[in-house]
Parts: C-alpha cells; sequence; structure tokens
C-alpha cells in the first residue's frame, strides 16, 4: 500500500500559492492512482498523528485560496528528543511511500536532512523571501512583490502631495529580493537591503538624495526597506541616540531611518509598515502557475523515485535541484538585477 500513498506537508511561514500546490500534486497524483494524505501542521503532524485523506472535492476550489488548507508551523523534528527517528516510524505507520514537502529554507532543510536518514522526500520551494538556492523563483514571491508594489504606487501619491520622504518596510531579515523587485517596479528613489549595510557615508548619501530632489523641484521621495537592512553606523560619528529614535527602533529599521532622514535633511518622513499583509491573501496568476507546474513536477520526480530533490525553476524550464543545496546557505539578491534598480534613484 505504501508505494501508493503520498504524503503532502507545509511547514513554515504561510504564503500566497500553498494552496494551489496542494491542489496541483494532490490531483495529479491522484489521477494517477495514488492515495493522498494531508500531514497536518507541518513535521509537527507527524509526531501528533495528525492527518487526513485528501480527495479531489477537498482539493478543488483551493487554486485562489490564501495560506494552507492542511495549517503550518515552524517546528523541527530536530529539535525534539529524537524527532526524526519518530518522523520517520510515523511515515512509515501511516503506509506512506513517498512524502512532498513545501516549506522554506528551515522546512527544507529538515527534508534534506531526513532524507539523509532514509525519509523518501521531494520539496516544493515557498516563500516569500525567495532566497532557496536553486531556483529562480519560489511561491509567494511575486505575490508579495504585487503587494508592495501597490503600496509604494500608493504611498507616492501621498508623498508627492504632503511633499514629504515616505519609507515602507517590507519582509525580508536576511536577503532583500522583495524590496528590491518592488523598488525597480515601483521607481523607488532608494533600496535598502540586507545585502549592502548602511554605513555613515550610505546614509549620508541617502540624505543627500532626498536634498538634491527637493532642490530640483521634486519635493518628495520614495523609499523601500527591507525588515533586515543593518546599520553599521561609526559611534565616534554620530550623536547620541534620541528616546524617539531608541522608540523608533523598537518598531522596526525603517522607523529609525526615517527619525535619521528627519533630522539630518528638515524633510518630513513618514513611514508604513507592510508587515504580515505581504503574507495572505489570493495569489497573483505567476504564483498560482508556478505553483501548479511544481506539484505536477513534485508527482513525477516520484514516479521516477528521484528523491532528496525539490521541484526548480530554473532558466524559464521547471525541472529539479538536490535538496542538499538548500543546506548551502540562503539566496541573496543578485547585484546584477540590484544594480539595475540602481539606475533609476534620486
Amino acid at each position: 500500500m505504501g508505494k501508493d500513498r503520498i504524503g503532502i506537508l507545509t511547514g513554515g511561514g504561510d504564503c500566497p500559492g500553498l494552496n494551489a500546490a496542494i491542489r496541483a500534486t494532490a490531483k495529479t497524483a491522484l489521477a494517477k492512482g495514488y492515495e493522498v494524505i494531508g500531514i497536518r501542521d507541518g513535521w509537527e503532524g507527524f509526531l501528533q498523528h495528525h492527518y487526513e485523506s485528501l480527495d479531489v472535492p477537498k482539493t478543488s476550489g483551493i487554486i485562489d485560496r490564501g495560506g494552507t488548507i492542511l495549517g503550518t508551523s515552524r517546528f523541527s523534528p530536530f529539535h525534539v528528543e529524537n524527532g526524526p527517528q519518530r518522523v520517520i516510524d510515523t511515515f512509515s505507520q501511516a503506509g506512506l511511500g513517498a512524502l512532498v514537502v513545501l516549506g522554506g529554507d528551515g522546512t527544507l532543510s529538515a527534508a534534506a536532512r531526513l532524507y539523509q536518514m532514509g525519509l523518501p522526500v521531494i520539496g516544493i520551494p515557498k516563500t516569500i523571501d525567495n532566497d532557496i538556492r536553486g531556483t529562480d523563483f519560489t511561491i509567494g514571491f511575486q505575490t508579495a512583490v504585487q503587494i508592495a508594489t501597490d503600496a509604494l504606487d500608493r504611498l507616492r501619491s501621498t508623498a508627492e502631495s504632503h511633499h514629504r520622504v515616505m519609507l515602507l518596510e517590507v519582509m525580508g531579515r536576511r536577503a532583500g529580493w522583495i524590496a528590491t523587485y518592488a523598488g525597480m517596479a515601483s521607481g523607488a528613489d532608494a533600496i535598502l537591503i540586507p545585502e549592502i549595510p548602511l554605513n555613515d557615508d550610505k546614509i549620508a548619501a541617502l540624505c543627500e538624495t532626498m536634498k538634491a530632489r527637493n532642490r530640483r523641484g521634486k519635493r518628495f521621495s520614495v523609499v523601500v526597506v527591507a525588515e533586515g537592512a543593518q546599520l553599521q553606523l561609526a559611534k565616534e560619528k554620530t550623536k547620541p541616540v534620541s528616546d524617539s529614535q531608541t522608540e523608533a527602533l523598537q518598531h522596526g529599521i525603517a522607523y529609525f531611518l526615517g527619525e535619521i532622514i528627519t533630522e539630518r535633511t528638515g524633510i518630513e518622513t513618514r513611514v508604513s509598515s507592510l508587515g504580515y499583509v505581504q503574507r495572505g491573501g489570493t495569489p497573483v496568476a505567476y504564483d498560482r502557475n508556478l505553483a501548479t507546474a511544481f506539484g505536477a513536477k513534485a508527482v513525477e520526480l516520484i514516479e521516477e523515485k528521484r528523491y532528496g530533490v525539490m521541484a526548480a525553476l530554473k532558466g524559464g524550464i521547471i525541472s529539479s535541484e538536490p535538496l542538499d543545496t538548500v543546506l548551502e546557505g540562503i539566496k541573496t539578491v543578485d547585484m546584477d538585477i540590484y544594480r539595475v534598480a540602481q539606475i533609476f534613484f534620486g
């Protein structure tokens, strides 16, 4: 029975397109005669024995739904005693022959390590951060970019009307893909990302850009800031941090930068943060199509018994990539792409 029964789980943070991938994987597998089992709430579902049968009715009408019908968690079996072996034991007890794991860096890293322990697993890369090595894009990224772009477009009209600097903080703790793509799409006057630390010279140049725009009659600016942008200020060159700046930094890097820009330029500055809005809601068409292609590819890989790999998009072609690639670390922003966006700063 096991060879004809496939498990599916979603782990880590939710993102638009997960349900489209669940739908594609399940319906492709069902059409080929497999039984499909959904594992509830990520890896934790194995330890709690929470799973359910996924049939055509359960996986119909969900392609446009945000979130995941299976639930998710950031639980890792490697963080509890004997967790990996318990996953493997439950996998066997449930009569599964293969497991499809939809996840980001943490979830797929666990999948790679479990494969090394003998678990027949296929990965599907999903994360709005787009920081998974081995694939051009991940499920959820394009939707997050669209949401951020729409917000930047709206902030621009307010910035222009009130002659302000408007900062938008977007997700991206370790990689600035959303900030780069959304900033480029909206014509942002500056894009601040974790890959390029903000030292004294860069902050001075940023403030000078704002002032230069004012002198040219462009009495507003729009800046997109990845939440993981790093400050590297020389203490001997800065004034003591004020109470208002301390409070601003607690809210996020963009709020702190807003205080600095106002102080150094005299230009009124306002900050918005998209937060979890980027992760929820209806996926754009691109993410639905990518998720569908990845789901179908995952079943193809199972049929070929090519375990220990993930579906991937490389050069516009749906292919596969070893899961071990994820263990090499995250994928940071391509500086060639950033330099294109940089041409239009200021």
